[in-house]
């Protein structure tokens, strides 16, 4: 095909003033390489979709300049464009694992931005002059929160437990091999009504084996008695660990023993007690009271008052905070966790420490705690979404006549493992179209910039503007604007 021989040599494309361009914000050779990924896709294109009688070779030549420019464009723009983006979340889940759990305060932001641009004191003594230890920072306000002895910061809950449990359940005989170091673990008492999984799969059986400990299973799936505990101690006993079983609830014949009975058992044989409570709830009074859906939920204080040596949490979980995991309790167990050889393997950077400081400080001072999002999300009053969802369904009627638009009562979850089952009365966006689906209608708003993550039910889709930032209405109307508009 006589178009074919006219396609822009690479040397030729590269003296486009576009695509010098590209050249200067990509680099020399990634512009060549799309510029030939681009001219091969127009060749195969002509090839495939051949055109009746000759066009003028300049013609020809000047059309598969343009196209191949703007091709190789947007193949700069897709290799470079990033993976992890923003999103809406419209679904009601205030802790959505999926998209990322707890959004961040603006104060943390803030301190994250502050000390990531340039040096921090992380592992140094401003006082003395010397080297000093990354473990001491937040360490005052989760004491002073919880009433612990002494925190450690790891980077996430399933690394704390894991890293409590090596620490604490691994016996003094070391078995050297050829290849590694195995410990010999002492035995780890639970409960088989608390053996869950966790999000991705993870099972607490596996986190426990990955520690070096051996489990000692005690009760049955419902019912488990302190008896159970105390007749399942021996000399291999390395302590006795109670686990939160945050992401679903058994209803019915069931039963466990209270905390301060484990405790008491726990310390008359002179091992310790720890927990892994998960969500992080820390229980602290509120002028505004707490939703119904946390009545039950345990908190890391009323846990060290009944007596656990150990407790750990997620830090991006109810308490508001980065992906951290949180070690609090005694200070002897914590100062063995710390100078644990694999401490260094699960540590958090000083990103991570800059942003939980700075939420716990939010928590420290009573009026700012509305500061942090997950707070606000769980006090908002009903009232409040109703007139942000009204003012939205007023908005969006006038944009189009195929799509019903209308305010519902619903509810919105908590989720992260947190409070199963409890909900939070709250008012939904309802949308629904006699001609499209409403997976149609859900797909499309999830293909805008930002994403809307919203949810399906009896063919309509629902928006719940808890979890959407007020100050996001505006976007949220923009992009709820153009999708009925598509």
């Amino acid at each position: 095909m006589a178009v074919l021989r006219h396609i822009p040599s690479i040397d030729h494309l590269l003296q486009r003033p576009a695509v010098a361009d590209l050249a200067r914000r990509h680099g020399h050779q990634p512009v060549v390489d799309a510029l030939r990924t681009a001219a091969g896709a127009w060749r195969a294109q002509q090839r495939a979709t051949p055109r009746a009688g000759a066009a003028p070779a300049a013609a020809d030549a000047a059309e598969a300049a343009t196209w191949i420019e703007s091709q190789a464009a947007d193949l700069l723009a897709t290799a470079t464009a990033p993976s992890l983006v923003p999103v809406l979340n419209a679904t009601g889940v205030i802790i959505h694992t999926n998209l990322g759990r707890a959004p961040l305060a603006q104060a943390a932001l803030d301190r994250m931005a502050a000390v990531g641009a340039g040096y921090s004191n992380l592992e140094y003594d401003l006082a003395a002059g010397t080297r000093g230890h990354r473990h001491l920072h937040a360490e005052t306000l989760l004491c002073a929160l919880t009433g612990a002895d002494a925190a450690v910061v790891v980077n996430n809950n399933a690394a704390a437990t894991w890293l409590v449990l090596a620490t604490l359940a691994t016996g003094p005989e070391v078995l050297a091999t050829g290849r590694a170091v195995l410990a010999t673990g002492r035995e780890v008492i639970v409960s088989r009504g608390e053996l869950v999984e966790i999000g991705g799969g993870f099972r607490v059986p596996d986190i426990m084996a990955q520690s070096g400990a051996s489990l000692r299973e005690v009760g049955t799936t419902n019912r488990t008695r302190l008896s159970d505990y105390a007749a399942a101690i021996t000399d291999r006993t390395a302590l006795i660990l109670r686990v939160h079983p945050s992401n679903f609830r058994i209803e019915g014949f069931t039963g466990r023993p209270a905390l301060s009975d484990l405790a008491a058992l726990a310390h008359r044989f002179d091992h310790p007690l720890v927990e892994d409570l998960g969500s992080g709830w820390l229980g602290v009074p509120h002028s505004t009271p707490w939703p119904e859906a946390l009545r039950d939920e345990p908190s890391v204080r009323a846990s060290l008052e009944a007596g656990v040596d150990l407790v750990t949490f997620s830090g991006d979980k109810l308490l508001g905070g980065p992906q951290a995991g949180l070690i609090i309790g005694r200070r002897d167990l914590v100062d063995q966790v710390r100078r644990h050889p694999l401490m260094r393997a699960v540590r958090a950077d000083k990103q991570t420490y800059a942003a939980l400081e700075a939420t716990l400080e939010l928590w420290h001072r009573e009026p700012a705690r509305t500061e942090i999002p997950v707070v606000r999300m769980l006090l908002e009053p009903v009232a409040s979404i109703d007139r942000r969802a009204q003012s939205l369904a007023t908005q969006l009627a006038k944009m189009s006549s195929e799509v019903m638009v209308e305010v519902i009562d619903g509810v919105s979850t908590i989720g992260g493992g947190s409070a199963p089952q409890s909900t939070i009365q709250t008012r939904l966006l309802s949308l629904r179209s006699p001609t499209h689906s409403a997976d149609r209608l859900e797909a499309a708003l999830r293909s805008g910039t930002p994403p809307v993550i919203a949810r399906i039910q009896h063919d309509a889709v629902l928006l719940d503007l808890r979890t959407v930032h007020p100050d996001d209405d505006a976007l949220l109307a923009r992009q709820l604007r153009t999708c009925l508009q598509k």
